[in-house]
C-alpha cells in the first residue's frame, strides 16, 4: 500500500465529513487507506462515521488521549509506504496526494514534507513553514519583528521567510495539520512524543528529523485548506499556550532559558494589556448577498429560502475569477461552491483568488445536507443545515 492518510478527529463531525469525502477524492487513482482515530468525541462523529463511510477504519478512543498518542494510535495499525497525518477540519485538493508523493518519491533523504496551507478566507498560513523555534527566534515572532524586517534573516527565520509561500525548499519545521512522511521514518522516530500534550508536538517530530539528517520540504505545488478556528487568537490564553509549548521544546532539547522565561512572562502581560483594549473580535456583518455556484435549481430555492430571495446562481464555467474578483470586491457577498459542480481542487482555487475582507466563503460538500466554511481565522467556522 502506497499511502495511509491518519486523521485525529475531536468534536468536529461536519469538518471531518467534508475532509474525508475531499480525501477520498484524493484518493481514487493511489492504493491508500483512510484511518480515522476519535478522541472520545461527544457531537455523534462516530455515528456519522459508522453511516456515511462504514468502509473505513474507526478507532475510538474511550477519552481524549491528546494529538501525539492518538496519531499514534492511528499509525500503529497504518500499511501504507507513505503516511500523511491530517488534521479533520481540512480540504484536500483531488492531486494533493498525488503531486506530493511524486515529490516525495524523488527525494534521497527525505524526512517530512508539508504543503502550502490557506484558511477558510484564502489567506496563506505562514505556519505552514517555519524555523527551529530557539529563543530569539521565538522572541522575534511573539513580538512581530518577523513583521517589520521581513528581509533580514536575523529576524524572519519563525516562518522561515527565506523561501516565498509560492516557491518549493528545504525548511526546519513543519506543521501537524498536514504532515507526510514514510512510515518506517515515523516508527524510527517513534512518533509524536506522548509528553505533549499538544502545540509543541509537529517542532518537535520535525526537530527530531534533522537530528537523524533527514531533509524537511515545504511543498507549494499543492494548497490544502485549513479552517483554523480558535486557536489562532492572539490573547493571554494563547500566549499561556505558545508558553508551554515552547517550555517543552526547550528543556527536551536545549538548555534551560532564562531569557525565554523572562520575555514570554513580558509577552503575557503585554498581550493581556492590549486585550483590554481590543475587546472580543467583531464578527463580519451579514452578507448582502449570497451567489450559488451551481446548477442545481432544487439547491437554489432552498437557499433562497433560508437566506430570505438573497442568493444569486451562477455558473462559474463561464465565468473568469478575475473579473468576479472586481465584480464582488467592496460588496459584503458570500459565495457558496456546490462541490457537486465545482471539484475541491477548484473550490480551493476560487477561495485563494477571490479572497478579500468583505467575501466569505461556504462549500456544500457533494452527497451532504450542509453548506460549511469559515469568516475569519479567528473562529471556529459556520454550519448550516439544508433541509
Amino acid at each position: 500500500m502506497q499511502l495511509s492518510v491518519i486523521i485525529l478527529n475531536y468534536n468536529v463531525r461536519y469538518f471531518l465529513e467534508q475532509c474525508i469525502l475531499s480525501v477520498r477524492e484524493a484518493l481514487s487513482d493511489i492504493e491508500g487507506e483512510i484511518i480515522v482515530i476519535d478522541n472520545n468525541s461527544t457531537d455523534e462523529s462516530c455515528l456519522m462515521m459508522k453511516e456515511r463511510f462504514p468502509q473505513i477504519k474507526l478507532i475510538q478512543n474511550k477519552e481524549n488521549f491528546g494529538f501525539p498518542k492518538g496519531n499514534n494510535i492511528g499509525v500503529e495499525q497504518a500499511k501504507g509506504k507513505y503516511i500523511c497525518i491530517l488534521n479533520p477540519d481540512t480540504i484536500v485538493a483531488e492531486d494533493t496526494f498525488v503531486k506530493i508523493l511524486a515529490f516525495a518519491e524523488r527525494q534521497t533523504n527525505l524526512g517530512i514534507i508539508g504543503c502550502k496551507l490557506i484558511d477558510g478566507t484564502g489567506h496563506f498560513l505562514p505556519e505552514s513553514k517555519r524555523g527551529v523555534p530557539t529563543p530569539w527566534v521565538s522572541f522575534t515572532k511573539i513580538f512581530g519583528l518577523y513583521k517589520v524586517f521581513p528581509k533580514w534573516n536575523i529576524f524572519n527565520q519563525y516562518y522561515a521567510q527565506h523561501i516565498s509561500e509560492n516557491e518549493t525548499g528545504k525548511v526546519d519545521i513543519l506543521v501537524g495539520a498536514f504532515m507526510l512522511m514514510q512510515r518506517n521514518l515515523y516508527l524510527e522516530l517513534k512518533g509524536f512524543d506522548e509528553n505533549c500534550f499538544m502545540y509543541a508536538d509537529d517542532i518537535d517530530l520535525s526537530y527530531r528529523a534533522l537530528l537523524k539528517q533527514k531533509e524537511n520540504y515545504y511543498f507549494h505545488e499543492t494548497t490544502v485548506l485549513h479552517y483554523k478556528g480558535e486557536s489562532t487568537v492572539k490573547d493571554e490564553k494563547y500566549m499561556q499556550r505558545f508558553q508551554e509549548a515552547m517550555t517543552f521544546f526547550y528543556q527536551k532539547h536545549f538548555k534551560k532559558s532564562l531569557f525565554f522565561s523572562v520575555f514570554i512572562k513580558i509577552g503575557i502581560v503585554f498581550f493581556s494589556f492590549i486585550k483590554m483594549f481590543q475587546g472580543k473580535i467583531k464578527g463580519k456583518p451579514d452578507p448582502e448577498s449570497y451567489v450559488l455556484y451551481s446548477l442545481d435549481v432544487k439547491m437554489f430555492e432552498k437557499l433562497s429560502s433560508i437566506f430570505k430571495n438573497k442568493v444569486i446562481i451562477s455558473d462559474f464555467k463561464k465565468e473568469k475569477m478575475v473579473n468576479s474578483s472586481l465584480i464582488f470586491k467592496g460588496k459584503r457577498v458570500e459565495i457558496i461552491l456546490d462541490n457537486q459542480y465545482v471539484s475541491f481542487k477548484k473550490c480551493i482555487k476560487i477561495i485563494e483568488t477571490l479572497r478579500d475582507k468583505s467575501i466569505t466563503f461556504k462549500v456544500f460538500p457533494k452527497s451532504t445536507n450542509f453548506i460549511i466554511g469559515s469568516n475569519s481565522r479567528n473562529d471556529r467556522g459556520q454550519i448550516i443545515k439544508i433541509e
